[in-house]
């Protein structure tokens, strides 16, 4: 199995804070599901702790390299820039990650790079892999926090993503 391309600085285990989350289904491919994570606007329909998602310089709504976005998540107003993006290819992994930056004082300052990983395994079943890493005084304390709430969010974030994908490939509006 494929796995995270980090860049220097975000390494897990160097970082104030780290998750990790994946699941492996069962009928569904990376085309179907990739729709739902790549066009951000989609989040908030299938995951209640995305919102108020708007892009810049004309952009959006599906997410490609370069492009600077802003939503909101676990409380923090997040602006981001995608730093890498490949859609689907047979044979490949997908990708998508993200720089995200919130704050802007020493206390409040929040830096994270959040990357997505979508592969198909053999036997018709999918790999969708989310990890995140985070720097400052707030990553600090959510990484301290019980139950962690970037572990849980980020479960919701991919059991909801299933969720949408399997009802639009049965014909369910999502």
């Amino acid at each position: 199995m494929n796995e995270i391309i980090w860049p220097e600085g975000y390494i897990p285990g160097i970082t104030d804070n780290f998750c990790s989350n994946e699941v492996i289904v069962a009928g569904l491919t990376v085309a179907e599901v990739w729709p739902y994570l790549n066009i951000a606007t989609r989040w908030p329909g299938y995951y209640e702790n995305s919102a108020d998602v708007r892009f810049y310089d004309g952009k959006g709504p599906e997410l490609e390299a370069g492009l600077r976005f802003h939503f909101s998540t676990f409380g923090f107003p997040v602006e981001a820039q995608v730093v890498e993006h490949v859609a689907p290819v047979p044979g490949q992994p997908a990708r998508v990650a993200w720089h995200g930056w919130a704050g802007t004082t020493d206390e409040d300052r929040l830096d994270v790079h959040h990357a997505w990983l979508i592969e198909e395994l053999s036997g018709g079943r999918l790999r969708i892999l989310t990890q995140e890493t985070q720097k400052g005084k707030p990553a600090a304390q959510l990484a301290k926090a019980r139950p962690n709430p970037m572990i849980n969010g980020h479960q919701d974030w991919l059991d909801g993503l299933v969720e949408a994908a399997h009802k639009a490939k049965e014909g369910v509006a999502a």
